[in-house]
């Protein structure tokens, strides 16, 4: 009699799960770290693996390859995931291994996505690393620089995992073809086609594959064609996410090309957020911070139009706003460039922290009470509409900092004006002074 407790489990994963290599072999791509004569591999066969810390996009083997030390070395392997587990877990975890190496076993603890993990989380670790209770391998979709503790990120070491190339994504759907569909015959485009979507990651690209051949009752039982891979994938979305390290380096591409006043590449990389599901108020607040960086007084009005199109971006939203977006960034690239207030505000503030403890000049003070006035607040103030041209030569920064500067205005735009009204002001000033 049939009893369904008695199939295997196995068989009702994911293609992705099924395919997950089981050796270095079966391990496509990354020979940077797990070639040869690589670090890595050396660790796996002299079993002597150190703590470290796998930092990659989704899909690269990231888990898979700590899958792999665990299973060629001898060691205890645990395995945690940051989004469900807590301090309870990582507790009885470091017990466990407290156990093992004090019967010569040892503990090898796998976190994925570790980056999840507070900092008391992961301070958790740091001495139990430190004395060899565990070794402690971590995967990451984030830049660890940011996303570990510095005391903990000290202790490991930080292989980088790169996306996928096509020829290794091809490789994978081809292994999978033989292992799983042997009866079935892909037509040789679609290997193509599927790694183009994947965008270098094999899950998706084996997510596709399986997706493709469930639906094979609606096209030829053995043969697979282009034409029907089409079909599956009439709506493809970019692979993105918006809290990762590709959002940040979409966004600084688009600065930075703005900056160089390149529209084809600044509509570049706006399609490529706006088309992944960007919030379009985000891409319109960042360009207003870039109307005033690297633009501003050489073109007065940059603010302006950015102002407006975050209004017109909150009133109508995507996709219509694409074009108030994409009409910003032309405008914004065609503008002078000056970062004058930029660097003017980077030099003051550094003033500002230093001299932070330094008291307001007597004279800029208001005297509000009787005790103001007796302490001296305001006395020597002079205000400026009571003098010829309004400028008077009162010296406004603390003894400190007397004469220092800090704007200093370029020859691009509107500053050009800015430039002359200043040194017509500084003349003046010196002129007062005599």
């Amino acid at each position: 009699m049939f009893n369904l407790f008695e199939n295997d489990s196995f068989s009702f994963k994911p293609l992705a799960e099924r395919m997950r290599p089981r050796t270095l072999e079966q391990f496509y791509g990354q020979e940077n770290i797990v070639g040869e004569l690589s670090p890595i591999r050396k660790m796996i066969e002299t079993d002597n693996i150190s703590s470290m810390i796998f930092w990659g996009p989704p899909g690269v083997g990231k888990t898979t390859l700590a899958k792999i030390i665990a299973e060629k070395t001898s060691s205890a392997f645990h395995e945690l995931s940051a989004v469900t587990a807590g301090i309870k877990e990582i507790k009885e975890i470091i017990e466990l291994s407290k156990f093992n190496k004090s019967n010569g076993i040892k503990t090898i603890l796998f976190v994925d996505e570790i980056h999840r993990f507070n900092k008391i989380q992961q301070d958790a670790f740091l001495p139990y690393v430190e004395n060899g209770d565990i070794i402690l391998i971590g995967a990451t979709t984030e830049n660890p620089s940011f996303s570990v503790n510095s005391a903990l990120l000290s202790r490991l070491k930080v292989y980088v995992l790169n996306s996928l190339d096509e020829n290794n994504i091809i490789k994978i759907l081809k292994r999978a073809m033989k292992n799983e569909y042997a009866n079935i015959t892909l037509e040789k485009e679609c290997y193509k086609i599927i790694s183009d979507l994947s965008n270098g990651d094999a899950r998706i690209a084996l997510n596709t594959l399986e997706n493709l051949i469930n639906t094979k009752n609606k096209v030829s039982e053995n043969y697979i064609t282009k034409e029907n891979l089409e079909d599956i994938i009439q709506n493809k979305t970019f692979i993105y996410d918006k809290d990762g390290e590709e959002h940040y380096n979409l966004i600084s591409a688009l600065h930075k090309s703005i900056r160089n006043s390149d529209p084809d590449a600044s509509l570049y990389y706006l399609a490529r957020m706006l088309e992944s599901g960007e919030d379009p108020l985000y891409i319109a607040r960042r360009l207003i911070r870039f109307s005033s960086e690297d633009i501003g007084l050489s073109n007065t009005n940059a603010l302006v139009q950015a102002v407006s199109t975050y209004q017109a971006v909150s009133f109508i939203g995507m996709p219509e706003c694409n074009v108030n977006l994409a009409q910003l960034v032309i405008y914004l690239c065609a503008s002078p460039k000056s970062n004058s207030l930029y660097q003017a505000y980077e030099l003051v503030k550094a003033d500002a922290i230093k001299t932070a403890k330094e008291k307001v000049p007597l004279h800029l003070r208001n005297a509000v009470t009787k005790l103001d006035k007796d302490l001296l607040y305001g006395k020597g103030y002079k205000y400026a509409h009571d003098y010829e041209n309004n400028i008077t030569n009162m010296q406004c920064l603390p003894d400190c900092l007397k004469n220092k500067k800090y704007y200093f205005p370029t020859n691009n735009g509107n500053e050009k004006k800015v430039k002359l009204i200043l040194d017509n002001i500084e003349k003046l000033k010196k002129e007062l002074e005599k």
